[in-house]
């Protein structure tokens, strides 16, 4: 008896193929078992980030956004949609597409952020929101656009949906096949609570990386010191290596939370400020010692691992 593939697609299409959405194709043409004629479509607003999509091979074909023929062309009888763009793009771009959209297509997003995705989806789809099935693949790297991207980047990797009132179940379990078949583990959230989980453990030390960063720069030794960094400033500040832009978009977006979750870390530092004043020892060795178990229990948890539910209920 043949097995049957657990996900099938027969067209993806990709506004903004980079490292999110240029992995998730190739992870779903390279990796596990997926059915289906497997056609990606690339679409974005430069002709030369498309045509290095189609050399690399990534993409089986290529649409600019500016072109209404082709973009209808692409988006015709496509089985998924996938925005892998910044999350200011989102309404301008649902806007682009929707007139072109088939009543069968699920839309999902890769945005790091998702009230404001959500209320942007809302705007530009209206009664068509139902199609729209909100997601975050929590997995990156420093380097960006289609070059770096991996078949392997979402294996062992979360991915969060947000599923809408409006979302059909099959909708939601479809969208949940796709990135499994990458290899990741699919959890849930409402975008409230997700933006609130995300701000603390990703949008805030990105945050704090910059800082730091800016901190020595500002520094009239700056110089000297940047020549005697070693491992410590190297692992703290990694991610003051992403995309400005993308990080910019974030932090507007993400605001309401950002701001609670940086009060919050500024009256820790007030309090370690404050050990450190006055020379003690045990309230700052206290700290640390409950910092170094929480943070070796969760890398022995598999470090990015969570449970919040399960996405496809």
């Amino acid at each position: 008896m043949t097995a049957v593939a657990a996900f099938s697609f027969d067209k993806l299409v990709i506004l903004g193929v980079g490292l999110i959405g240029g992995s998730l194709a190739r992870a779903l043409r390279e990796r596990g078992d997926v059915a289906g004629a497997r056609t990606v479509i690339g679409v974005g607003r430069s002709a030369a980030s498309m045509a290095r999509a189609l050399e690399l091979g990534v993409v089986d074909g290529t649409a600019l956004l500016a072109d209404d023929a082709a973009l209808r062309a692409a988006l015709a009888g496509a089985d998924f949609v996938l925005l892998a763009a910044p999350v200011a793009q989102t309404q301008p771009l649902l806007e682009r597409i929707a007139p072109f959209l088939d009543d069968t297509t699920i839309v999902t997003d890769a945005g790091s952020t998702k009230s404001d995705v959500v209320a942007a989806a809302r705007a530009a789809l209206g009664a068509r929101i139902g199609q729209f099935v909100p997601g975050h693949p929590i997995a990156g790297r420093e380097s960006s656009g289609v070059d770096a991207a991996l078949p392997e980047l979402y294996a062992g990797r979360n991915v969060v949906l947000c599923p809408l009132p409006e979302n059909g179940q099959q909708a939601v379990e479809r969208v949940t096949a796709m990135w499994r078949a990458t290899g990741a583990s699919v959890s849930s959230m409402s975008p409230e609570q997700h933006d609130r989980v995300l701000a603390s453990v990703s949008h805030l030390p990105h945050v704090l990386s910059y800082a730091l960063v800016e901190q020595i720069l500002n520094s009239p030794d700056a110089a000297l010191k940047f020549s005697f960094a070693a491992g410590g400033f190297r692992d703290f500040t990694r991610i003051a290596a992403s995309s400005p832009e993308m990080w910019r978009d974030i932090c507007v977006a993400n605001r309401a939370a950002l701001l609670d979750e940086l009060d919050d870390y500024m009256a820790v530092l007030t309090r370690l400020r404050a050990a450190i004043d006055a020379a003690d020892g045990a309230a700052l060795e206290a700290v640390f010692a409950r910092s170094r178990v929480a943070r070796t229990e969760w890398q022995e948890r598999g470090g990015t691992k969570v449970s919040v539910g399960d996405a496809s209920k």
